[in-house]
């Protein structure tokens, strides 16, 4: 577990306490699990997360649950938080206005622990849809220079870049509640990503992997995975665009003509500034 800012909880700084009922589950025990309450002093600033931590130090140290940054960056404390999924380190306390906090592992996964899910479905259709740039012809090695890009070309899939890999959205979409096979919000949020980018080409390969009888088109836009994502990229919005990508090109039977604005740049035509030192020797040969 990270290191943790001390919390002042002097009798002067705590607000009030609540009611921390938190699920407890673990393989040894089976069943279907329990609800065990905790009583947390609360001060301001305090998070969901914050009051977990609290709990393990002081008063059980057996309570699991996946915590990294504390800053909304990482998104591994996605919970199931007064019945929806919400980042723990984003959750203040005070103001769910409330003095019972029920907090549960998120749902569409399998638990291993308390509060820790099991994320394996959805790393496994994230690595399935190529989540890199993927280009035809020159191999990477071979290009020379940089691929230019427009501001707006950027703005294009910015958005979508924004994926913390949290799976809130993946716990909010009834479609992975009810389809095994359905891939999710966000490896399909992601697939967008990539084909909106100008620099990459791998639109057929990741169609074959999104676009079959349980894929892309189950989605029937109930949005609540938008309503989930802590960041707002909104992946309803992106898999909308990807089928109307898939529709566009099926109908035309060819993907848009590249752009001249993604050729490489040559390096030699760079201008290096005064000051800056000399990259280090490579020391391993490829």
């Amino acid at each position: 577990m990270c290191s943790q800012q001390k919390i002042d909880f002097s009798d002067s700084n705590v607000v009030k306490d609540v009611t921390l009922r938190v699920f407890r589950w673990n393989q040894a025990e089976g069943g279907p699990g329990r609800l065990q309450d905790y009583k947390v002093p609360v001060v301001p600033g305090m998070t969901v997360l914050d009051a977990l931590i609290w709990v393990k130090e002081n008063l059980d140290h057996t309570v699991s649950w996946r915590a990294a940054c504390r800053m909304g960056v990482c998104g591994s404390c996605g919970m199931f938080i007064n019945g929806k999924p919400l980042l723990g380190c984003q959750t203040q306390i005070l103001k769910l206005h409330v003095d019972v906090i029920e907090v549960r592992p998120l749902p569409n996964y399998p638990v291993i622990k308390d509060l820790v899910p099991d994320f394996t479905r959805m790393f496994d259709a994230h690595t399935a849809i190529k989540p890199y740039i993927i280009r035809k012809g020159t191999p990477p090695e071979q290009i020379e220079g940089e691929f230019h890009q427009t501001e707006a070309q950027l703005v294009d899939y910015l958005q979508f870049s924004y994926c913390l890999k949290c799976g809130l959205c993946m716990s909010a979409c009834p479609t992975v509640a009810t389809l095994p096979e359905f891939p999710g919000p966000q490896p399909l949020g992601q697939a967008t990503r990539y084909v909106r980018d100008t620099r990459d080409e791998g639109f057929e390969e990741r169609r074959a992997v999104i676009d079959h009888e349980f894929g892309i088109f189950r989605c029937h836009f109930a949005g609540a995975c938008s309503e989930a994502c802590p960041k707002g990229i909104d992946p309803a919005f992106a898999i909308q665009l990807m089928k109307g990508e898939i529709v566009r090109r099926s109908v035309f039977g060819k993907p848009a003509p590249p752009s001249a604005a993604i050729m490489p740049l040559k390096q030699e035509k760079a201008t290096k500034q005064e000051g800056i030192p000399a990259a280090p020797a490579q020391t391993e040969k490829g």
